[in-house]
């Protein structure tokens, strides 16, 4: 296995995953204050669930978004 081969293509993935949720998010969040669901202060609980089946992999990160 070469290792920067690998470490390549996870950070490459990680990067995918980083831009990409952060627009979704982003784009809930407008929608969200547009129609009145959220008011634009609020604390919201979010998880992140990774997994990789063929590896039996499950890796959860909890954590919040701050809207202030």
């Amino acid at each position: 296995m070469d290792e920067d081969a690998l470490n390549t293509s996870i950070r490459k993935y990680l990067k995918e995953v980083g831009v990409t949720s952060q627009r979704e998010i982003e784009k809930a969040i407008r929608s969200a204050i547009e129609s009145g669901k959220l008011k634009g202060g609020e604390k919201l609980p979010a998880k992140m669930v990774l997994t990789i089946e063929p590896l039996g992999l499950m890796h959860e990160v909890d954590g919040a978004i701050k809207l202030e």
